[in-house]
Parts: structure tokens; C-alpha cells; sequence
């Protein structure tokens, strides 16, 4: 296989590191980022890069640049969770969530096709989420994230096909990763007569669920046969096999009968 110069955002742990690795170990140069400065990751070239600070993105990729002259693979893995009902989330909560998620994704193409569309060639991967294709109760802001990264994404797809450019999303469902631990949580939500209680019991179950997810090296198989792809598919759904099942559903399911299955699922009465 031909190396490739591959950037993948969040690659410090969970998806990202296991990714990293991953397609290091095939031979491929890696350059990962984390929001703090971090030690190199074996062959895996870590810079610092907040990805809703344009400075320390163009400042990373024109490093890439410098040394490869090139970069075939952007991966946009990068998120954050916050776990809350969505009449109680802050100001401050939304821009959080929306801006990282979504507004990452957005300053990292931008500031990568340029160099793309000179080559003639490239390959986004956007990671998006069961959760971008159905509203999860109490983490709606996430979902709301991942369904504009999905929009986006078959919009980017469209626009750069003549430049021979690829645009991908992966929507994993449910993976043992730091993510559940590092989920913020709401705590005027917690504390709220009408939402808490829901909240709580929720919560339980989204936090067993992950915890008994997929182990991260399935999606890191996953990345990897897309980036060695010529035509990969623009979607892929990944993870336990329930869950790509009801996901896959949504688009034949009446929405009274999605919206009865996730209020059971997530004990909401």
C-alpha cells in the first residue's frame, strides 16, 4: 500500500489513538492532535491543535505541509459530550458543544482543501454518530451537532467531487472509550424537579451501554479500510449490531413508532 499523510483530530485517545495506531502500524504517516501539547504517540507525530481556534490549525497544518508537502487523509475526529436536558443548557453549554463538533469539523476542511483541490485528490472522513441520525434524549445537542455534520458533509461531497476529492462519514454507534467519562453533565438538569429524575435514570443507560460498546479497534478497522479504498461508501454505520440495526430502520419505521422505541429505550414515561 502506498503511504499516505493522514491528519485525524482527537487522536490522544479513545477512536483517535486506536485509529492513529492503527494506521501508523500499515505504514502510513500519521499526524495527530490533541487540545493540549502531547508527547509523540510511537510513529504518530502529535501537535497541538484546538480545532475552534483557527490560528493553531493553520499553524498545524502548514507544519504538515512543510514537511510532507501534502496531505491525502483528513480524518475529523475530534468531539466533546454534554449530557442535559435541552431547555436547561446554557448559553456557554451550546456554543460548546456546536462549535466543537460541528464548527471543528468546518474550520479543518476549510483550512485543508485549498491543498486538496490543488492536488487534485484527497479524502475526508467525518465522524458523525448513530446520534446524527436520531435525536438521543438528554443529548440532544450532540445529536443536533452530528446532524449538521452530517448535512454538511453530503453538501462537501457534492461540491469537491470534480476536484477528485472523497468526503466519507462513519456514524459509530456505542464504543468502550474515555468519551462516557469525560461526558459533561448538566447539573442544573440533575437538580430539576421535572427533568431529573429522567435525567438520572437515562444517564445510567447511556453510560452501560458505552461501557459495554464495541472495543475502539472495530472503527479503527473500519477508518482503515476506507482510507485504503479508491471508492469507499459515503456512509457507514459501525458498532454493536443492534443498534446499526435500529439506526438503518429510521428510514422505513413510521416516526411515531422510532420516537415509542427510543422513549422505551431510554426509560423516558
Amino acid at each position: 500500500m502506498h503511504p499516505q499523510i493522514i491528519l485525524i483530530t482527537g487522536a490522544s485517545s479513545g477512536f483517535g489513538k486506536f485509529t492513529a495506531q492503527m494506521l501508523s502500524e500499515q505504514g502510513h504517516i500519521v499526524y495527530g492532535t490533541s487540545r493540549k501539547p502531547s508527547e509523540n504517540i510511537g510513529n504518530i507525530k502529535m501537535l497541538a491543535v484546538d480545532v475552534t481556534n483557527i490560528q493553531s490549525i493553520q499553524y498545524a497544518i502548514d507544519k504538515i505541509i512543510w514537511e510532507q508537502g501534502r496531505i491525502d487523509v483528513l480524518i475529523n475526529n475530534a468531539g466533546i459530550g454534554i449530557g442535559g436536558a435541552l431547555e436547561l443548557a446554557t448559553e456557554q453549554e451550546v456554543s460548546m458543544q456546536m462549535n466543537t463538533n460541528f464548527g471543528g469539523v468546518v474550520n479543518m476542511c476549510k483550512a485543508v482543501l485549498p491543498f486538496m483541490r490543488k492536488a487534485r485528490n484527497g479524502k475526508i472522513i467525518n465522524i458523525s454518530s448513530i446520534g446524527g441520525v436520531m435525536g438521543i434524549p438528554y443529548q440532544g445537542f450532540y445529536s443536533a451537532s452530528k446532524f449538521a455534520v452530517e448535512g454538511y458533509s453530503e453538501s462537501l461531497a457534492v461540491e469537491v467531487h470534480p476536484f477528485g476529492i472523497k468526503v466519507c462519514i462513519v456514524e459509530p454507534g456505542d464504543f468502550n472509550t474515555g468519551f462516557t467519562a469525560n461526558r459533561n453533565i448538566s447539573e442544573v438538569t440533575m437538580k430539576d424537579m421535572d427533568y431529573g429524575q429522567s435525567f438520572a435514570k437515562s444517564l445510567k443507560i447511556i453510560e452501560k451501554e458505552e461501557q459495554n460498546g464495541c472495543h475502539p479497534r472495530k472503527l479503527g478497522t473500519t477508518i482503515c479500510k476506507i482510507v485504503s479504498r479508491k471508492n469507499p461508501a459515503f456512509r457507514t454505520k459501525v458498532g454493536p449490531w443492534v443498534q446499526v440495526l435500529f439506526a438503518k430502520s429510521k428510514c422505513w419505521l413510521p416516526d411515531k413508532v422510532m420516537l415509542f422505541a427510543l422513549r422505551i429505550f431510554y426509560s423516558i414515561q
